[in-house]
């Protein structure tokens, strides 16, 4: 079975940065796209940044230019590196992972999400 494993939130000072890191594991064949969204209290889950199989990439407006999204397919891992952090970044963000188990079942999950705290 197909597991995600977040790492990285935390608190950070305004203008600060974080990197977040999902880790898929069990059960895999493929890894196709890998995903961050994030959640503020009382907004819905919007998506932050995605990156394809080829690495091909897109962002959502409000983080172009100081977050950048990577993955290592050696290590089944997407990350998210946060510069220049802002308070309106303060959210939880989720992974998402599209794929094909070893059964050649597509898959779409979701990590547990991990806390992301900018203080002004």
């Amino acid at each position: 079975q197909v597991q995600l494993v977040e790492s990285g939130g935390g608190l950070v000072q305004a203008g600060g940065s974080l990197r977040l890191s999902c880790a898929a594991s069990g059960g895999l064949f493929r890894l196709d796209a890998m995903g961050w969204y994030r959640q503020a209290p009382g907004k819905q889950r919007e998506l932050v940044a995605y990156i394809t199989n080829i690495g091909n990439t897109n962002y959502a407006d409000s983080v172009k230019g100081r977050f950048t999204i990577s993955r290592d397919n050696a290590k089944n891992t997407v990350y998210l590196q946060m510069n220049s952090l802002k308070p309106e970044d303060t959210a939880v963000y989720y992974c998402n992972v599209q794929g094909l188990t070893e059964t050649y079942l597509p898959f779409n999950y979701w990590g547990q999400g991990t806390q992301v705290t900018v203080s002004s």
